[in-house]
């Protein structure tokens, strides 16, 4: 039976809601810690009303006149499946307007912990192929026989090493044709022999592969993200015994943050460097090391400056592309010394200047 929910699901509820809604969601634990958010500088805060609509059991509605410290008008509704507490589901806005919204957040995430709960008698083939996926990248084996039956059944040799490969559907692609592109995704990895494969909502396909056939498969899935340029990112995870995957399921979302930076749409793990240590920066970090090194640069002194460490810091060649004179260059560059207290031009100072604009081209 299952009594909580991940992370990442809350989050895609909360993101969900928000776009039907407009208004900010958070989904608070047994705690009172606020674990998903809309807003996503509150993700690791502490929320009175949420920990005590946890305490309680009860429905918490709040009119913005200060029944708590710090209050906002919002409503705080406790799940609970099965009579067990699952999360607590504020919402920020006049109790009036958003109740609706709370419960249509709640009747998302009932509906996906039912989808989660493991009814063999029920399960199709392909509800079988989700659930082993999910239990892969989330690292959540609660129920080991009831997986190794799944996995038999599907015929997965366990003993192989495999990797994630997750193909990412640009949001702006219309979901109506999403079986259209998912017809020829199954029909790529079939022909490479991927033992799983999955879609989770909302534009998220993950497919298992094994590593022995790597080799052929890295053609067919370059090939697919040339034919869907516009549509599809694809971040290939590193390679890992069966019961690790979620490892190999982080390190594929690594790899897709370094595809911005590379104006690509297909990253390996395997062929980055600096790129995994700064992709797993947590995104608090990532504000608060931007707010010391980049605040003060405007949008043109970040591309010069881009385009001057992408030419190996060569003023020649970054004149070349910006059409800038020498001097004009290094006048540029003496400002930027002097507004961020960074001097581009030397090799301790660049790297800080470098990371700083890897993660911001990156932040999330």
């Amino acid at each position: 039976m299952i009594t909580k929910i991940s992370k990442k699901l809350a989050q895609q509820i909360v993101d969900t809601v928000k776009d039907v809604s407009g208004y900010h969601i958070n989904f608070i634990d047994a705690s009172g810690i606020i674990f998903a958010s809309t807003n996503h500088h509150r993700i690791g805060d502490f929320h009175e009303i949420g920990y005590r609509a946890a305490m309680t059991g009860e429905v918490i509605e709040t009119t913005g006149e200060q029944q708590f410290k710090g209050s906002q008008k919002g409503v705080n509704i406790p799940i609970f499946h099965n009579a067990l507490f699952v999360a607590v589901i504020g919402i920020t806005g006049d109790p009036d307007e958003v109740r609706k919204y709370a419960h249509l957040a709640i009747r998302i995430t009932q509906l996906l912990i039912r989808e989660q709960e493991m009814d063999a008698a029920i399960f199709t083939q392909k509800e079988k192929v989700n659930y082993i996926v999910r239990s892969l990248i989330t690292g959540d084996f609660t129920n080991r026989t009831y997986l190794t039956q799944c996995l038999n059944e599907v015929k997965v040799d366990t003993t192989e090493k495999m990797r994630t490969v997750v193909l990412l559907l640009n949001n702006r692609y219309n979901v109506v044709n999403i079986s259209l592109i998912e017809q020829k995704l199954f029909r790529t990895l079939e022909s490479i022999e991927a033992p799983l494969f999955t879609y989770t909502y909302p534009n998220e396909f993950i497919a298992v592969i094994y590593e022995k056939n790597l080799q052929q498969t890295v053609p067919v899935l370059k090939q697919l993200a040339a034919d869907y340029e516009q549509i599809l990112s694809i971040g290939v995870g590193s390679s890992q015994e069966m019961n690790q995957l979620k490892i190999s399921y982080d390190n594929s979302y690594i790899a897709l943050k370094s595809l911005q930076v590379a104006k690509s749409n297909y990253a390996e793990f395997d062929l980055l460097d600096i790129e995994i240590i700064l992709g797993s920066i947590d995104l608090k970090s990532r504000e608060e090391y931007l707010k010391k090194t980049l605040s003060a640069l405007s949008e043109e002194d970040l591309n010069l400056l881009w385009t001057y460490y992408e030419q190996g810091m060569s003023l020649a060649k970054t004149c070349e592309i910006l059409f800038l004179h020498k001097n004009t260059l290094q006048y540029k560059l003496d400002r930027i010394h002097r507004l961020s207290g960074y001097n581009p031009r030397e090799f301790r100072h660049g790297v800080i200047l470098y990371v700083a604009l890897w993660l911001n081209v990156n932040l999330l």
